[in-house]
């Protein structure tokens, strides 16, 4: 128990964190984020329980240690499986678990799971009691403020108050609704409107239980400003299209003033790290594609992301082609300040 109350506590700690991703945040997403901040939470894709049980372990949940700190998402409805997937994730490694009860696309609905689990709680409940009881490790929500045409103040405290008396340890909002009918995951993304308060109103009935606020934030001025009401924030694309903004986020949010290492140690620690993964049978594109927004609005930025794009998706491409994007980005900023 001393263990667990432990991890808990370190576990609330964690004030920002990059929003798991579903074909963006895999391995190789997570090494690079890593680069620019020692505190932020890096999340996994979601991971469907039954594919931890099943399938490579190896390729769907292997990480490394430099990634850490790293939680696990699943999804799923299944109380014993999501229990087994938990209990294989503790053993991998990871420092969370984390329940996706928020994601609205077509594919997770199908198997009963992510939004549509807003509709009924008391699973949601069965599934984090379950985890608990399968792992010492903080258990974790991650869900919208409701889907459909919920009344946002009942489906929320609705959700909360269950997960809570089923001992979660805390729960990551998305301030907006989901529409599980006629939207898409990018429209459930943009369209329904942002309802900051409500989360911060969910805070304030459980001001000692963790609840992180997501969604539409961009800047980390923004999650300094959420963070004066609620306990932690999350980015998702914002980080991702520019984890340069990520480089702040140690100095901003933790007061650790650690320097990250200059972009030269950048870029060649990820060519080493993209030849090693082209030597165990990979290609570069599943590291490039992670790093075409280091650039974003720089001089040389066009021509990095083309490179990246074109060259770096090629059969038998190696790290050559991010060095040479590199140096064109280099080129082009001595350019400008001459």
């Amino acid at each position: 128990m001393a263990e667990r109350e432990k991890k808990v506590k370190d576990y609330k700690a964690n004030r920002f964190a990059v929003a798991p991703m579903i074909d963006w945040t895999d391995r190789h997403c997570r090494v690079l984020h890593r680069q620019f901040s020692r505190h932020a939470l890096l999340y996994t894709e979601m991971v469907v329980a039954d594919a931890a049980i099943h399938g490579d372990r190896n390729r769907i949940l292997g990480f490394s240690d430099v990634e850490q700190p790293v939680a696990l998402q699943l999804g799923g409805s299944d109380a014993t499986k999501l229990a087994e997937a938990a209990r294989i994730g503790e053993a991998m490694g990871y420092g969370e678990i984390n329940l996706n009860v928020g994601c609205p696309s077509d594919r997770v609905q199908s198997g009963t799971f992510g939004a549509c689990l807003m509709k009924t709680p008391d699973i949601v409940a069965e599934c984090v009691r379950a985890m608990r009881q399968a792992v010492s490790l903080p258990v974790t929500v991650k869900c919208r403020i409701g889907v459909d045409d919920q009344d946002v103040e009942s489906a929320l405290d609705d959700l909360a108050g269950m997960v809570h008396r089923a001992g979660a340890d805390a729960l990551w909002v998305h301030a907006r609704k989901a529409w599980l009918k006629g939207l898409s995951p990018k429209e459930n993304r943009e369209i329904p409107p942002l309802n900051y308060d409500r989360v911060y109103r969910l805070k304030q009935n459980y001001p000692d239980w963790f609840i992180g606020i997501n969604g539409g934030i961009e800047t980390l001025e923004q999650a300094s400003q959420h963070l004066g009401k609620v306990d932690g924030v999350m980015l998702g694309r914002a980080a991702y299209h520019n984890p340069m903004l990520l480089a702040d986020v140690d100095r901003t949010i933790y007061g650790d003033p650690h320097q990250i290492g200059s972009m030269d140690d950048i870029i060649e620690y990820m060519c080493g790290y993209a030849e090693r993964h082209i030597a165990s049978g990979g290609r570069l594109s599943h590291v490039s594609r992670h790093m075409v927004g280091l650039f974003h609005g720089a001089p040389g930025a066009k021509r990095w992301r083309q490179l990246l794009s074109t060259d770096a998706t090629r059969p038998g491409a190696g790290s050559d082609v991010i060095r040479r994007a590199f140096e064109a980005v280099q080129t082009a900023s001595v350019g400008e300040a001459a």
